[in-house]
């Protein structure tokens, strides 16, 4: 896979052949255009992740290209403007208009290879999340593991099963990170928010007006996409999928150029695919492609000898990321942690640690509290009349206003009326709390008195 995809933009016929020369020797991928109207035509067929841009050009010139495309808002790649005539005024105005460096000509090879890497660095196509390794000794785990290796190492489309909370993400990012496109962008979408009409735009991009929006697709151009609950994809959006995928390429809505598919696709459902496809829910074609490599995720309590070994871990990194105090699981709190059903899996069990780690006192945690912190989270008691009912015609602010009182109203009640506990659990400094408090009406005094809690 080469490094990066480069558009150089430059009216010079010499330039363009010099610099996609040295960048091709450098491994870069290279497109090159003569115009802005040229560099649109390659912005529509392909994004770029970094341009190279010459300010003085017939017809068009750089900083108004660079305008354009921020005012349209399809600045969405790393741009470095090349002038022969640069003065301290166009630098200014150019990075001010979104270019992030300057460079001059006659250009010196070495300044122009050092700057093109700076800015891949600085502004990657997409954040890359560290990939951690899925915990668990059990032979479930294990399988699992070596399945996703042996996944990585290949450049197949992987369908990945099981039940919310259980670590399906984890996973997907998992592979990514072993394989050969870990380099390049992770880009995750959940299907479900953008079900309907808009979310052929969002996965494939939109050409209109001869403006051009790219979609996830492009973001993750040599990269990986995960889409997390295809089967919530409208029934458009799962036949243009299904359609890109047979003729390895797509076309932007609107639009008319053929857009290359270079990218690894993960998916991720809770349904099990073939009651979706009975049920209508995912077309079968779709599911074919997909299904290449199918991965399943257990649910915790099929793998409940691994929970002592999750909740190390769960408490090291909380301990190191969050800066919570230590505490520890007696043998007694484990070992009923380890025949809870888990209902949320691998979710809930996180959550249940945090919260004992926030609300607790004391180096041990022993089997009461946990059976405890069990019966608060359960059904019916702490989540009792959560979320509220909000009227839908009241003004912004007074909505905003009542979600607050009954939030904390809520969290103040977890913490058994102390404001120590609720400033933890809102990550709030008490101070700013005590004043929110007041605006809002509420006398965490009352709450002490009818919980027998302590400020």
């Amino acid at each position: 896979m080469s490094k990066a995809y480069v558009l150089v933009v430059d009216d010079e016929p010499d330039i363009r052949d010099l610099v996609r020369e040295i960048l091709e020797d450098e491994g870069y991928e290279v497109a090159t255009a003569e115009s802005a109207e040229a560099a649109r035509e390659q912005l529509r067929e392909r994004r770029p992740e970094l341009v190279l841009l010459d300010i003085w050009m017939p017809g068009e010139d750089g900083i108004s290209v660079l305008k354009a495309w921020a005012a349209a808002g399809e600045l969405n790649f790393p741009v470095v403007m090349i002038s022969g005539h640069g003065t301290v005024e166009t630098a200014v105005e150019a990075t001010r208009h979104g270019a992030i460096d300057f460079v001059e000509k006659p250009l010196s090879m070495g300044k122009l290879l050092a700057t093109v890497e700076q800015a891949l660095a600085q502004h990657p196509a997409a954040p890359r999340p560290a990939p951690v390794t899925p915990v668990g000794r059990s032979t479930l785990m294990c399988d699992l593991r070596e399945q996703a290796e042996r996944t990585a190492a290949g450049d197949s489309w992987v369908l990945i099963s099981g039940e919310p909370g259980s670590g399906r993400k984890c996973l997907a990012r998992y592979i990514h990170g072993l394989s050969a496109r870990r380099n390049g962008p992770l880009v995750e979408v959940a299907a479900g928010t953008i079900a309907g009409s808009s979310a052929a735009e969002e996965l494939f991009g939109q050409e209109i007006a001869g403006a051009t929006r790219t979609g996830r697709l492009e973001a993750a151009a040599g990269g990986t996409l995960v889409i997390d609950g295809l089967t919530d994809l409208d029934a458009e959006a799962q036949t243009r999928l299904a359609s890109a995928i047979d003729a390895g390429g797509f076309q932007r809505v609107g639009g008319s150029a053929q857009v290359p598919l270079d990218v690894r696709m993960i998916a991720i459902t809770r349904h099990d695919p073939a009651d979706a496809v009975a049920a209508g829910a995912f077309r079968q074609d779709l599911c074919y492609a997909l299904s290449v490599i199918p991965l399943e995720v257990p649910a915790l309590r099929a793998h409940a000898e691994d929970i002592p070994e999750l909740v190390r871990f769960f408490v090291d990194g909380m301990v190191e990321a969050e800066g919570l105090k230590y505490r520890r699981f007696t043998v007694a709190a484990q070992n009923r942690l380890r025949h809870h059903d888990w209902p949320g899996n691998v979710r809930e069990l996180r959550n249940l640690v945090q919260r004992l780690l926030v609300l607790g006192d004391g180096l041990d945690i022993d089997v009461d509290e946990v059976e405890a912190a069990l019966a608060t989270a359960g059904p019916g008691q702490a989540d009792a009349g959560w979320p509220p009912s909000i009227p839908l015609e009241l003004p912004l602010r007074e909505a905003r206003e009542q979600f607050e009182r009954a939030y904390l109203q809520q969290q103040l009640e977890r913490a058994g009326g102390s404001v120590a506990g609720l400033a933890r659990l809102a990550g709030m400094e008490r101070t700013h709390l005590y004043r929110k408090l007041r605006s809002l009406g509420i006398d965490p005094r009352e709450g002490s008195e009818a919980g027998g809690g302590r400020a």
